[in-house]
C-alpha cells in the first residue's frame, strides 16, 4: 500500500512539474513574441501584397500541418464549416479556428479529469493497468462530445428553419401581393423577432445593401445553411428573379410544398416514434406480464397444491 501511495504521489508530482515547466515556456520571450514579419507586414503589404490575399496572422507551417492532418483524422473543414453555420455560429476559417481551440479544451479537460481518475483508481488499491487508459479514454470522450454537441445544436436548428419556412414564404407572398419588392418584403421579414430564418434574411438583406445582387446573396445563403427545402425554395426564388416570373405565386407554392414535406417528415418521425415504442413492451413489458401470469401456477405446483 506505501508502494502505491509513492507512486500515485510521484504522478501527481510528475505532472505538476511537467504543467509548471510548459507554463514558463509559453512565458518565454521567444515563444509568446511577435514574429518580425508579422510586425512588419502591414507596413509594406501595399507592396509586396497590393490585393491583400496574403493574411497578416497566418499560421506557420508545422501548424498548418498539424491543423490539415487533424482535420483529415476528425472530420473535415467544410463540414465543420457547414455545422458551424447551420447552429448559428460564425463559420470560415475564423469560426473553424474557434471550434478547434473549443474541441482541444474539451479533451484537455477529459485528459485531466482522467489522468485525476487514474491516480484515484491506483491509490485505491485496484489493478493499475485499467488506470493507464482512463486519460486517453476520457479525452477522446471530451473531443468526441464537443463534435456530439455542435451536430446536436445544427440538427436543432435545422429543423427550426425548416418549421418556419412555410410561415416566412407565405408572409413574403402576402408582402408581395400587397405591392412591396421583394426586398422591401425580405426587409419586412428580417424585423420579425423570435424566429431563425427572420435573422438569416436579415443577413441576406445586409449583403444587399454592401452591393451583393439579390439572387446572389439568396444562393450564398443557402448554400451555407444546406437546408433542402430551402434551397429548393432560393433556386425557385432566383430562377423568378432571372426570368421575371411572378413571385408571389412562386413563393406560395414553394409554401405548399414546404408544409407537404413537414407533414411527411412528421408522419415518417411518427412511424418511427411507433417503432421505439414497441421496444419496451416487446423487450420488458410483456415479459413481466408472463411473469407474473405464469409464476403463481408454479409455485403452487412446487408446493403440491391443486
Amino acid at each position: 500500500m506505501i508502494e502505491i501511495t509513492d507512486l500515485a504521489v510521484a504522478v501527481v508530482a510528475g505532472t505538476a512539474l511537467g504543467a509548471g515547466a510548459w507554463l514558463l515556456l509559453l512565458l518565454a520571450p521567444r515563444w509568446g513574441s511577435v514574429g518580425l514579419e508579422q510586425r512588419i507586414a502591414p507596413y509594406i503589404r501595399d507592396v509586396a501584397d497590393p490585393q491583400g490575399l496574403t493574411p497578416l496572422t497566418a499560421p506557420p507551417a508545422w501548424s498548418a500541418r498539424i491543423r490539415a492532418r487533424w482535420d483529415r483524422t476528425i472530420s473535415g473543414s467544410e463540414a465543420v464549416s457547414r455545422r458551424l453555420r447551420q447552429a448559428g455560429e460564425p463559420g470560415g476559417l475564423a469560426g473553424i479556428a474557434e471550434f478547434r481551440t473549443r474541441q482541444l479544451v474539451w479533451g484537455l479537460t477529459g485528459l485531466v479529469a482522467g489522468a485525476v481518475a487514474a491516480v484515484l483508481v491506483v491509490v485505491s488499491g485496484r489493478p493499475p493497468a485499467a488506470a493507464v487508459l482512463l486519460p486517453v479514454l476520457a479525452g477522446l470522450a471530451g473531443l468526441a462530445g464537443c463534435d456530439l454537441l455542435l451536430t446536436r445544436a445544427a440538427r436543432a436548428r435545422v429543423a427550426r428553419i425548416e418549421e418556419e419556412l412555410p410561415t416566412v414564404l407565405e408572409f413574403l407572398a402576402l408582402c408581395l401581393s400587397a405591392g412591396e419588392g421583394i426586398l422591401d418584403s425580405l426587409r419586412r421579414v428580417g424585423r420579425l423577432e423570435g424566429g431563425e430564418l427572420p435573422a438569416e434574411l436579415r443577413e441576406v438583406v445586409l449583403a444587399v445593401g454592401t452591393g451583393s445582387s439579390l439572387a446572389e446573396s439568396l444562393t450564398v445563403f443557402a448554400r451555407d445553411l444546406d437546408v433542402p427545402c430551402l434551397s429548393r425554395a432560393v433556386d425557385h426564388i432566383a430562377a423568378a428573379l432571372d426570368r421575371g416570373a411572378p413571385l408571389a405565386q412562386v413563393l406560395q407554392a414553394q409554401a405548399a410544398d414546404a408544409r407537404e414535406d413537414a407533414k411527411q417528415a412528421l408522419i415518417e418521425r411518427a412511424g418511427r416514434n411507433e417503432i421505439s415504442m414497441m421496444l419496451p413492451l416487446v423487450f420488458l413489458i410483456l415479459p413481466v406480464s408472463v411473469l407474473f401470469a405464469i409464476f403463481p401456477g408454479v409455485f403452487m405446483l412446487r408446493l403440491g397444491i391443486g
